[in-house]
């Protein structure tokens, strides 16, 4: 692609050889359509099942939710791309990436923070839980997530494409990255970016220290429940919880916090896959397997009996 007459960028995918690509293209679309089922799976049944209107699951619903948007923004366009054997992006939809992608990426976090928060006041507070996560503290909270995400996405997005840049237009990424996209930016100019990213990252590391804390709490109260059986129920819902935690940020600390090389590599490709697609896809798998109420949740939506039932709540609708 000629980028000298183009305002855009190129994206160095996964491979030159078009066979190649075509494979990387139809492994995507497998991952991308697991993801979504699985994230609008979770989705329809916390909606339906009146037993799951609770904190925790309207925590875990806005998760997922974030999580398709959160693959939704890099995944197809990465697939097109591989397809048509083209990796130009304008300079338009390359803005909107990157918006969405960090602005996703800070929901994310915040949404996972506040998730372990509720966890931590459901079993260090049980008698206060009602009372501090009411509903309509809960409502707040999302709102504060989504927003935190917006502001985070908007604050990157306006500097990073305010920066000058030398050389090719060439990023060694499947999308636009804004580590990738700053070793374009011409020298000593892009002080205004690393200024915005130590903003996130701190504001990432409270986060993270938030979660920390909560669990340490967690646990030390967990080892006191005599049952086996209370500790295996808390267990349950705690533990895939933290992994989500640590395999997000870990991947995603990894990728903006070493200093970047001059040649790409693998191991570079394969980080980004780690916090970009592998997490939305994971999600719905390790709650909803590891969570007993969503199990019996997800058998009573699936039933023969709720299908019919559900059928002709519709046509009732419709000839209303």
């Amino acid at each position: 692609v000629n980028l000298t007459s183009k305002s855009g960028f190129l994206l160095m995918g996964f491979s030159d050889d078009h066979k190649l690509q075509v494979l990387h293209a139809l492994l995507f679309l497998v991952i991308y359509l697991l993801a979504l089922t699985g994230n609008l799976l979770i989705i329809t049944i916390i909606t339906l099942d009146h037993r799951l209107h609770s904190p925790m699951y309207y925590f875990l619903k806005h998760l997922s939710l974030l999580d398709l948007c959160f693959i939704s923004v890099t995944v197809p366009q990465s697939i097109a791309n591989s397809l048509m054997d083209n990796g130009y992006i304008s300079l338009g939809q390359c803005i909107l990436q990157v918006f969405f992608f960090i602005a996703l990426a800070s929901s994310e976090v915040a949404i996972l923070t506040v998730m372990s928060y509720d966890r931590y006041v459901a079993i260090c507070q049980p008698l206060q839980y009602e009372t501090i996560m009411n509903p309509s503290a809960c409502r707040r909270a999302v709102i504060a997530v989504w927003m935190a995400g917006a502001l985070s996405g908007l604050m990157h997005t306006t500097v990073n494409f305010s920066i000058p840049l030398c050389g090719e237009r060439v990023i060694h990424q499947f999308f636009c990255d804004v580590p990738q996209m700053l070793k374009l930016a011409c020298s000593y100019e892009f002080m205004n970016e690393i200024a915005v990213a130590a903003f996130t990252t701190s504001t990432a590391f409270i986060c993270l220290i938030s979660i920390v804390l909560s669990y340490i709490r967690i646990f030390s109260m967990v080892l006191r429940i005599p049952s086996a059986e209370g500790r295996t129920k808390v267990f349950s819902t705690c533990l895939p919880h933290l992994f989500v935690v640590t395999f997000f940020l870990s991947a995603a600390g990894f990728e903006f916090l070493r200093p970047p090389s001059d040649s790409p590599s693998a191991v570079d490709l394969m980080f980004s896959i780690f916090y970009t697609v592998i997490p939305p896809t994971l999600n719905p798998v390790i709650y909803s397997l590891r969570n007993e109420a969503m199990k019996a949740a997800l058998k009573k939506v699936l039933s023969k009996d709720e299908f019919s039932q559900r059928k002709m709540y519709f046509k009732a609708m419709f000839k209303l």
